[in-house]
């Protein structure tokens, strides 16, 4: 299970549970926005299994998220994700990911798996919260929730369509883990449509290799002071050793 941290400007930070030092860490997948493709995901992992896999987004669920990948569950795959702009657009969408592997939430927390520390970024920028160069309109969810009418909220907090959005408070909290790798939905500067917080971001809290999805862009990219990126493509395993990251 993911160590937590509550995404506040004043969470305590946590360290991370240390790397497995057991002979034959396998590792971890990332997946790239499935957007309901699963097969390329339940392949790879057959033919060699990690220790982990961890969905960048846009999962685009048929069905809850553990019946999906139920054959990795059953296998001792541990499964992660990330939320991207397309799962929380419905009720459904939201309860089928959120509702039904809240544990495998690796937005805005570091898990190791694998033998490599991993934070997670998920959600995309928006404008009604916050778009970098631009001053936040609220830079927590507390702040959102104390001027937004109780009419306006969803289940008694916010709004469905600002459950994926990035604030400020998930960066400050982001650059305050230690992680090998950083999984974000949204892209760093070295894509066109990237974004200069994302770099910083990564460089704060020690990352080596940024993976990011939301594009469908397969290719390889460097960030400041030799921080590795890779954007995925739709659907693409991507697969991570720890030796990978030497």
């Amino acid at each position: 299970m993911p160590t937590r941290i509550p995404p506040t400007p004043t969470a305590a930070v946590q360290e991370p549970s240390k790397p497995s030092s057991a002979p034959g860490c396998r590792g971890l997948i990332t997946y790239g926005d499935p957007h309901g493709s699963w097969e390329p995901l339940l392949l790879a992992v057959a033919a060699d299994p990690p220790d982990g896999v961890i969905i960048v987004g846009d999962l685009e669920l048929e069905v809850p998220l553990r019946q999906q990948v139920a054959p990795l569950l059953s296998a001792g795959v541990q499964v992660f994700w990330i939320p991207g702009n397309h799962d929380a657009r419905s009720a459904d969408a939201y309860d089928g990911l959120w509702g039904d592997h809240p544990d495998g939430n690796l937005h805005a927390c570091c898990v190791a798996v694998g033998g490599i520390r991993v934070a997670g970024l998920g959600g995309v920028f928006k404008g009604r919260v916050w778009r970098p160069g631009a001053e936040p309109v609220h830079r927590s969810r507390a702040g959102y929730l104390a001027q937004l009418p109780r009419t306006d909220r969803w289940r008694g907090g916010l709004p469905l369509r600002a459950r994926d959005a990035i604030f400020p408070e998930d960066l400050d909290v982001v650059s305050r883990l230690r992680a090998d790798v950083l999984v974000s939905h949204e892209a760093p500067s070295c894509h066109r449509h990237g974004h200069a917080v994302v770099d910083a971001a990564a460089q704060a809290c020690g990352a080596r290799l940024v993976v990011h999805g939301h594009h469908h862009h397969d290719y390889e990219g460097v960030i400041g002071s030799g921080v590795r990126v890779r954007g995925l493509d739709r659907a693409e395993v991507f697969r991570i050793r720890r030796e990978d990251l030497l």
